[in-house]
């Protein structure tokens, strides 16, 4: 289950990477639409516009290529990082050109602080806040009048670039208990509630996706179907509370059993599927015996009554019963039954 349930984990934080990528066009448009209106509202004079326009053109086609060739096309991560950092330097390109640290554009650095707390983590977030405090630095000390090493200097240093710090810090910290609700949810959504595993959908998926795995790797997995009982008999005779604890104990013995790459999953209410990568016929076997023999070891205390609980199990593996998936889980459940109704006692002797 745990493997099962990281992958799935991954594949989300990829997936809303991709849509930060999607959304990081919009924020440069942006960025170089407020440069254009404060040219054009402030009336700058051509020695400034010309620069500027450069520095948009190149942008601008830094965007586009970033778009058309698909660069990094797997490193989500890697590509937002190049994108924010070429920002900052575009708008520290513009400062330059537009008055340097009395810029009505300093604050453009928001925007690159912004997506990278989002999306890239407080560490590199910290470093480019910190990037940026350099360029701050570099831009007073191009100016004639402005001593770098001065108290003032520090005094005005602190008042523009303390937003940035609480800022990055704010959003990164939010940023981070957001994706940490969020997965907690999504945890809830794929485990069964009962016993911890996963429930009937998840399994669906983990089975889909290890069965195209090992159909391309032409490799091997096996199933196994298991059922506790006599279940009806325990929740008639000692209420669903004593029922709901022979589910728990199952699952607790199944997963006792299993490797950590495995998955287990709680499909109704006391049947159990395992899905085992990797695995032979001959190892789903001993699998099999081991959760039988485990759940049958391991003892059930209701109402000061040591009560044995037993499963039925049944097998099946890819390639060699099938090359279905959902025929294999379906064969895997016929064989479960069978073995029920073999080592079910004869109506005489219940």
């Amino acid at each position: 289950m745990t493997q099962t349930s990281d992958n799935g984990e991954g594949e989300l934080r990829s997936l809303d990477l991709r849509r930060f990528i999607r959304s990081t066009s919009a924020v440069e448009v942006l960025c170089m639409l407020l440069v254009a209106l404060v040219l054009i509202w402030s009336k700058s004079p051509s020695e400034q516009v010309k620069p500027v326009v450069g520095l948009m053109a190149a942008f601008a086609v830094m965007i586009v290529l970033f778009r058309a060739r698909r660069f990094f096309p797997r490193q989500t991560r890697v590509k937002l990082a190049i994108e924010s950092w070429t920002m900052m330097l575009f708008i520290t390109g513009v400062l330059w050109f537009t008055g340097k640290n009395a810029s009505p554009l300093l604050n453009l650095y928001l925007l690159p602080i912004i997506l990278s707390a989002l999306t890239l983590g407080r560490a590199l977030t910290l470093l480019q806040v910190g990037t940026i405090c350099f360029c701050h630095m570099v831009l007073a000390a191009s100016s004639p009048d402005i001593d770098v090493l001065s108290l003032r200097y520090a005094a005005q240093a602190v008042g523009a670039l303390a937003p940035f710090f609480l800022v990055a810090y704010l959003t990164t910290t939010l940023s981070a208990d957001v994706s940490e609700a969020r997965e907690h949810l999504e945890s809830l959504a794929l485990s069964d509630d009962l016993t911890g595993i996963l429930n009937l959908r998840a399994f669906n998926e983990a089975l889909r996706d290890q069965h195209a795995k090992t159909e391309a790797a032409q490799g091997l997995y096996a199933i196994l179907s298991v059922d506790i009982d006599k279940l009806k008999n325990i929740n008639e005779s000692y209420g669903h509370e004593a029922g709901n604890s022979a589910i728990k104990l199952v699952s607790e013995c199944i997963q006792r059993c299993i490797r950590s790459s495995d998955s287990a999953a709680r499909l109704s209410a006391g049947e159990f599927a395992v899905l085992l990568p990797t695995a032979t016929p001959e190892v789903a076997e001993v699998v099999l015996k081991r959760i039988r023999n485990t759940v049958y070891n391991t003892t059930l205390d209701l109402r000061s009554r040591m009560i044995r609980c037993s499963v039925s199990i049944g097998a099946a593996g890819y390639p060699k019963d099938g090359r279905d998936a959902r025929e294999l889980l379906n064969l895997a459940d016929r064989r479960m039954r069978r073995d029920k109704e073999l080592r079910r006692p004869p109506p005489e002797t219940q």
